[in-house]
């Protein structure tokens, strides 16, 4: 017997526009829907006239799901992953049973679409090029100030997701953990009353003194670039080299830079590369 097909289908974040015609005809032709909440999917699928079995699979149910879809898939059947909003599997149910169907050697398919992470970064203003997800972070105080730790040594942008009543405790929690960086908070996205506030963190801080935030929200930090020359001294002295020689210097120019950036005399560097 031939196995189903899997699909991940990315849905709406806010406006229901955001749908791909792809995740419509998916939805339209698989045989069954799981879903996070069948009564948010059910009010997706009214408004795109489709008629189709739901199945709840949430975080609480993910477990004991998994194998039921599993089995479904086995059997043949083809079945769309579908959260709240957005990308299965980000921050959302989807990671585990994808698992479990490349285990079971069953075809996983994405369908592209929203995901509230990628809208807000290149929205944002800030690096784009290098990024770290930290979602959620922890509740927990000693696991919370571990990942600020983490946070601290990476000099990427970082994204976090927060819901509206702990905001402002975040906010302070960044404020005393990474100092006041440059931040922007995503709010709302792609909804009627979607909003890009940008600023030091002790400034939003403020922003929220007299008023209490509204909405999901995705916080966006800007990184800490480590300078270049710490970086470089972890580097063997022969790739210490290369990376000079790769942008055009001749000999004497790189030793001249690696001794600066060692804070050792030229001529212990020269020695090393007398024959080069």
């Amino acid at each position: 017997m031939e196995k189903g097909t899997l699909y991940l289908v990315a849905t709406p974040i806010g406006n229901l526009e955001d749908i791909t015609l792809r995740a419509i005809r998916i939805l339209k032709e698989v045989d069954l829907i799981a879903a996070e909440d069948t009564r948010q999917t059910l009010k997706l699928l009214n408004h795109l006239e489709i008629s189709k079995k739901l199945i709840s699979y949430h975080r609480h149910n993910e477990d004991t799901k998994t194998d039921f879809l599993i089995e479904k898939l086995l059997y043949g059947q083809n079945i769309a992953i579908v959260t709240d909003a957005g990308t299965p599997a980000i921050s959302d149910p989807g990671e585990e049973i994808v698992k479990e169907a490349i285990k079971n050697d069953i075809t996983v398919v994405p369908i592209p679409g929203a995901c509230a992470l990628i809208n807000a970064l290149i929205a944002s203003g800030l690096d784009t090029k290098e990024f770290s997800f930290y979602a959620f972070l922890p509740l927990n105080k000693k696991l919370r100030k571990n990942k600020f730790e983490e946070i601290k040594k990476d000099g990427k942008t970082e994204i976090i997701y927060e819901a509206p009543h702990k905001l402002k405790n975040t906010l302070n929690d960044i404020l005393n953990n990474l100092g006041d960086r440059n931040i922007v908070l995503a709010r709302e996205l792609t909804k009627i009353h979607e909003e890009f506030i940008r600023g030091k963190v002790s400034e939003i801080i403020n922003k929220y003194n007299e008023a209490d935030p509204k909405g999901e929200f995705i916080i966006l930090i800007e990184g800490i670039k480590i300078k270049e020359e710490n970086n470089l001294n972890n580097l063997s002295l022969e790739e210490h080299y290369k990376y000079y020689e790769n942008q055009g210097l001749d000999k004497k120019e790189i030793i001249k830079k690696i001794a600066k950036d060692r804070n050792v005399n030229k001529n212990e560097i020269y020695q090393k590369f007398i024959n080069k």
